[in-house]
């Protein structure tokens, strides 16, 4: 098959739905498909075309960014291109170009997806009100054209806005989690580099966004220190010139400072690097505060490790913990409830472990990648008898 994929930012852009993206797009590639990722060049220093493991990545130029989203002019000349010289069109969302691609897959009978992977909420304000009603509409839009929808669980499909309007439209497909094998010498390796002791270490995994919860920890480890004194707190991911979050960064340095003893940021690291990062963690924590949050990968990641969750209680991001029992969900916001919740496991994390072959027969980016490829054959196949 020859298969598009389109989607807002790709990879060196670092999230979840930037990881999962590549995750199905290379696997696709080594299924012996022929896959396109039509994105934005969102750096001016990234290459308009390249190959990477398999995958032919097009980026198009982009002339000014309103809020996160990007504007480009000769998107639509691209994507008439792109939609017409391959079978299948699978979007992720949300995407403010997502209508205009599925609309060109309906005009050209090419059968068409949606991945729809959190909603979109900016910061309170007009403009931010209007970036998000325009967004809302170009998703809609783009369900009403699209031949189905992919969810990450049911439990998010049943409560979120966007995909209870399409129901009868929507496939659950679980997420793709994969981590690189690793060594005891890179996990020691990784243990002395960063000082760690023989004192629980709490991590987080994420970029620092207001979505993300981070305050929520920060204010629950006075109880966490006075019941362990010598815990600490590793934060991976990209903690310094978040788009669109200088105001959060800024609003958080007062307690950044106040722990700065106790808390280590990490920065974005590598694969190999996040391999050996979540075997030296106590407990992962997945605080998040609203539904641009619909899973969180590194739970899952974190497990295959051995290393139990606390997650907030939204629907999607709660499920890896209730699926597998490895952790505890607490209420959303909750710095109180995060913070008994900490205490309960760091005091007995043997009882959350789960043995690593359980969790991998749940979550695989091998059975993620095959689960889009049914769906792609099924509906080529339908397209065939119309």
């Amino acid at each position: 098959m020859r298969i598009l994929v389109a989607l807002t930012y790709y990879r060196p852009h670092t999230s979840g739905l930037t990881i999962y993206a590549e995750r199905v797009a290379r696997g696709l590639a080594r299924r012996g498909h022929q896959v396109t990722v039509l994105t934005s060049q969102y750096e001016r220093t990234l290459p308009r075309h390249e190959v990477s493991d398999g995958v032919q990545v097009l980026r198009v130029p982009v002339a000014f960014r309103v809020s996160k989203g990007v504007i480009m002019p000769t998107f639509g000349a691209v994507a008439w291109q792109q939609v017409a010289a391959h079978d299948v069109v699978c979007l992720h969302l949300p995407q403010f170009d997502a209508a205009g691609i599925a609309l060109r897959g309906w005009l050209l009978d090419k059968p068409t997806t949606l991945t729809y992977h959190c909603d979109l909420k900016l910061p309170f304000g007009l403009f931010s009100g209007v970036v998000n009603q325009v967004v809302n509409g170009a998703n809609y839009t783009a369900g009403l054209f699209a031949n189905r929808v992919v969810a990450y669980t049911q439990d998010f499909a049943a409560h979120s806005p966007f995909l209870s309007r399409f129901h009868r439209k929507v496939e659950v497909i679980p997420p793709p989690v994969e981590l690189p094998e690793t060594s005891d010498t890179l996990v020691r390796d990784f243990a002395r580099q960063h000082g760690l002791g023989d004192g629980p270490v709490i991590g987080m995994a994420a970029r620092l966004a207001a979505e993300k919860g981070v305050e929520v920890l920060l204010d629950a480890l006075p109880r966490v220190f006075a019941v362990h004194p010598t815990a600490r707190v590793l934060f991976a991911g990209q903690y310094e010139n978040v788009m669109g979050e200088e105001p959060y960064a800024r609003r958080l340095a007062p307690l950044f400072e106040r722990y700065r003893e106790r808390w280590t940021f990490l920065g974005v690291l590598n694969p190999q690097e996040m391999a050996a990062f979540f075997p030296n963690l106590d407990v992962i924590v997945v605080p998040s505060l609203n539904s641009t949050e619909s899973f969180g990968l590194v739970q899952v990641e974190a497990m295959l490790c051995g290393t139990p969750s606390i997650a907030s209680d939204l629907p999607g991001v709660r499920q890896p913990v209730l699926q597998t029992g490895m952790g505890e969900v607490v209420p959303i916001g909750d710095s109180k409830g995060l913070a008994e919740a900490l205490v309960r496991v760091l005091g007995n994390k043997q009882r959350y472990v789960r043995p690593r072959q359980e969790i991998a027969a749940r979550f695989s980016t091998e059975r993620t990648v095959e689960g889009y490829e049914a769906l792609f054959e099924r509906l080529l196949q339908e397209k065939r008898r119309d």
